[in-house]
Parts: C-alpha cells; structure tokens; sequence
C-alpha cells in the first residue's frame, strides 16, 4: 500500500517532527546544531517560513512551522537532505540519517498553537534531561524572555506568534503568562507518541 498523500495548507502552522534512523542520535555536540541553524538560515532565504518554537533533542527535532508561499515537504526534505549530507560528511558514514519521512500535524486552533509550543519545549524535561524546560539550550524556549537583538541570527523565528496569544497588555505579563502556561504539566505525551 503507497503512502497517503500529506495535504498541507499556506494558512496553517504544523508540528512537524524527524526522528535519527533507528533512533539514532541525530545532534552529537553543539557543532552539529549550529551546522542545523545554519542549513535552516540557508534554506530560509531561498524559501522563506517561519517557526514558532522548536527543539533540538538527540536523536529527533520539533520545528512549528508554516510557510505561505512554498510546500513544506518542499522545505522539510532540502533541510533533512542538506543535514543528512553534513551528518554523514562529518561522521564519515553513508546511508539514511532520518528515520522515515517526516511526522507533521497541522494545528488548527490557537489553544493548539500553545499547547504544542509547550509540548516541544517540555521535551527536554519529560526525557529527564533537565528539570525546567529553559535550562535546554537546543530549544526556543529561552529565545522567549530575551531581547530581538540576541537572536537576529534565526530570521526563521518569531516568538511574537506565541507571545501574541497570550492575554497581557505589555510584553512582560505576555511573557509571563507564557512562562506560567508552560510550567502546566497536564499534557498527555502519549497521545504525540502515539503519532510518530
């Protein structure tokens, strides 16, 4: 039996996730997640999208990510083929670096933009990584609390999307209600695992 075919709309963000071949790691050092940020920034001037938030863990990643003007299995299949080269190049092996094709799941609601936000950044903490979802420094979600200046280097990425769903009349309590929103635990993991 062929593959379903995806259906993919410019109007709608989507969680899309990649995991390493067998599970494999993916991410061995922070040299290969700046050699991702860097294909990202890459792809992104030729095919623009934006991202709002995502996660880099060992062996998968998170992106939330939508792109009006070009196919996003356009986009996910020059970033996962472009990593795959590197990853191959610099670890000297041959073969598939990504498990299958890439999961996606378009997020229909506002209620479902923040709440897979808080379950790509709650990754790190529910795999027993660290305790506080900004102590992961492969995620966005500290990109949350600081200064735009700080990450001009991700033109992909607006936290303004996520920001702007919460309720607070200045910046502060925006960011606040955000950091409140994601120390809520009531998420039902298996539910995404169950998708992958």
């Amino acid at each position: 039996m062929g593959r379903k075919p995806r259906i993919l709309s410019p109007l709608y963000f989507y969680h899309i996730v990649c995991r390493g071949n067998r599970r494999d790691p993916l991410f061995m050092d922070e040299r290969d997640i700046q050699a991702f940020v860097f294909i990202l920034r890459r792809i992104h001037e030729r095919l623009p999208f934006e991202i709002a938030s995502f996660c880099l863990m060992t062996n998968h990643y998170h992106l939330q990510l939508k792109s009006q003007d070009h196919s996003i299995s356009k986009i996910m299949a020059l970033i996962n083929k472009q990593y795959a080269n590197y990853y191959n190049n610099r670890y000297n092996l041959t073969g598939h670096v990504f498990e299958k094709r890439f999961f996606d799941s378009v997020i229909l609601a506002r209620r479902g933009m923040l709440e897979v936000s808080r379950y790509i950044h709650l990754n790190p903490v529910e795999a027993n990584i660290v305790k506080r979802p900004e102590d992961y420094l492969w995620s966005s979600y500290h990109l949350f609390f600081i200064n735009e200046a700080e990450y001009d280097y991700l033109p992909f990425f607006n936290p303004g999307i996520l920001l702007d769903e919460m309720e607070g009349d200045t910046l502060d309590e925006r960011q606040e209600e955000f950091r409140i929103y994601h120390r809520l635990r009531d998420i039902d993991f298996e539910i995404y695992k169950n998708d992958l």
